[in-house]
């Protein structure tokens, strides 16, 4: 299923890396986030008959780690992604976009990220101050509608996950 990326020393690059598919969600349904090999992961769950936008993502076994909720009354479309102690980050679609999609993740503990690239076709990456966090594609799945999501060592995976879930309802809000 994943196609064969070389890491240094000829071993396959198969940690942090998970696939999700395109056009398979909405409000309202449930999905499974699954690891490069095919184990479950996550669990986003979108919650139906609501006014906001609203869906959890979940560990595999069905702790809730991040809701996600659209903001209302706002100029641009925003999401809130909320731990167990509050917001943690809040992702906006940039004002001004010239070529490409571009969106800013808020993180409540300090700094942002910017998601740049091809949003719509699933092929963008997230970086912060100190660089890469993620790395958004399809080059790594030879499945229809399926994009892998890659997210460097030292990040919190369910975080960067929630992020592409939101990122995805902005700019595919219409499924």
């Amino acid at each position: 299923m994943l196609r064969n990326r070389m890491a240094q020393g000829g071993a396959v690059a198969t940690e942090n890396m998970y696939q999700m598919r395109q056009s398979m969600f909405s409000i309202g349904d449930d999905f499974w986030i699954e690891t490069n090999n095919g184990r479950r992961a996550f669990r986003v769950d979108g919650k139906a008959l609501r006014v906001r936008q609203t869906l959890l993502l979940e560990s595999a076994e069905g702790r809730e780690l991040y809701h996600i909720q659209e903001k209302l009354l706002h100029v641009r479309d925003t999401m809130a992604i909320e731990g167990p102690s509050g917001v943690v980050a809040t992702v906006k679609k940039a004002l001004i976009s010239p070529i490409r999609e571009r969106f800013v993740v808020e993180l409540a503990s300090g700094g942002e990220w910017n998601v740049q690239g091809n949003i719509v076709d699933h092929e963008y990456k997230i970086t912060g101050n100190d660089g890469d966090v993620a790395e958004v594609g399809k080059k790594w799945f030879r499945i229809r509608d399926t994009y892998g999501v890659r997210v460097e060592p030292g990040h919190d995976d369910a975080l960067v996950l929630a992020v592409a879930v939101v990122i995805d309802q902005l700019s595919h809000g219409s499924r």
